[in-house]
């Protein structure tokens, strides 16, 4: 998918929310338990409930491949109920270099290979400009970087300030995105660093943020909109908890907090979006 239909997506749904499916067997409620795949009838409830609301889906890919190949094929079903026309994140967190990364981008984006379509992949940077831009070669798929994230480790290395006195994700960002364009890379930025996201958007104007920690971990929409809105809106923030485990009814709790959330978007995109 390409920034344009990405976009069209979230002006025609008035939203930028992305549904996480982290998916935990431990759980979904008992009545998904009895089916012959519980992981893909509950995330299936749970993009019937939401798709009016959402413009994309983020699969986390440790719930799936911890439960080993039948969490692969819950996966790929997964993949394949779901609309072509919302935006689809491999939450993979991969990043390693040359062929290895090669073959990671392959399997994510190439569906001769292991079945997967995916329009995206979060990577990590750590090892540089090698462990990326395979991951770019792609027609109209994304790099999803790791920037600034919320949890409390990330300030063990994100926040080091070399010897001028940058922290270490602004040299990360301005760095990747000599790697490729605005149609190519997004950055992951945490919405419990508010304070930061005007700061992000200064090093990177034009490139859309992915935003985790909206909801259950207390990140500001409003605020994430305020300080990270551009003229692409450039934002998609994720909810997982807070949407897919609201209460024991799947189908009528997710949709009550996707619309929730979607009708703050609508407000926010009325207010920051020209």
């Amino acid at each position: 998918m390409n920034s344009a239909e990405l976009i069209k997506q979230i002006e025609q749904k008035r939203s930028f929310l992305c549904v996480g499916l982290d998916t935990d067997i431990s759980l979904i409620p008992s009545r998904f338990k009895t089916e012959k795949d519980p992981i893909f009838a509950f995330n299936k409830a749970v993009i019937d409930a939401t798709l009016p609301y959402t413009v994309a889906y983020k699969p986390n890919i440790a719930f799936y491949e911890a439960l080993g190949p039948a969490g692969w094929e819950s996966l790929q079903k997964t993949m394949e109920y779901m609309p072509k026309d919302v935006f689809s994140i491999a939450d993979a967190k991969r990043g390693d270099i040359g062929n290895t990364a090669t073959k990671y981008a392959q399997t994510f984006f190439e569906p001769a290979r292991a079945g997967f379509d995916f329009d995206s992949v979060t990577v990590a940077p750590y090892m540089g400009e090698d462990s990326v831009t395979p991951f770019l070669q792609f027609e109209n798929k994304w790099v999803i970087l790791l920037a600034l994230t919320s949890n409390p480790g990330s300030n063990d290395f994100q926040q080091m300030k070399d010897e001028n006195g940058i922290p270490f994700y602004e040299n990360v960002m301005r760095k990747s995105m000599e790697w490729g364009n605005t149609d190519q890379l997004m950055f992951v930025i945490g919405a419990t660093r508010t304070d930061y996201i005007a700061k992000v958007r200064e090093i990177a104007p034009d490139n859309f943020f992915l935003v985790p920690g909206v909801g259950a971990q207390g990140g500001s929409l409003s605020d994430v909109a305020k300080f990270g809105m551009n003229s692409r809106v450039g934002l998609l923030v994720n909810s997982s908890r807070g949407i897919i485990y609201a209460g024991d009814d799947t189908s009528l709790s997710a949709a009550r907090e996707a619309k929730k959330v979607q009708e703050e978007m609508n407000q926010l995109l009325d207010q920051y979006y020209k």
